[in-house]
């Protein structure tokens, strides 16, 4: 199983039709709009580096009004309350 997060730049006055669309493809686990010099990150869990090339090039690059995105793998998840012992 392979994590990612997907940094993307919306049209102005957009970003909720970009959310609408993403939401609608149902491949999203979390979304989270952001300050700065992007406007929405993406959590998205797939089986394999071969599917979410598909998925981001097939799929969410073709969401109208998404102007950029760029694709972050993550290595490992840390439970930080675990860590801490809580």
């Amino acid at each position: 199983m392979l994590v990612a997060f997907v940094l993307m730049k919306t049209e102005p006055a957009h970003l909720d039709d970009v959310v609408k669309a993403l939401v609608e493809m149902e491949i999203v686990e979390e979304m989270h709009s952001l300050a700065g010099d992007y406007d929405l990150i993406v959590k998205i869990r797939v089986a394999d580096f071969d599917q979410l090339a598909r998925l981001v090039v097939d799929r969410i690059q073709r969401v109208p009004h998404l102007r950029e995105t760029k694709t972050l793998i993550a290595f490992d998840a840390y439970n930080v309350p675990k860590l801490r012992g809580t």
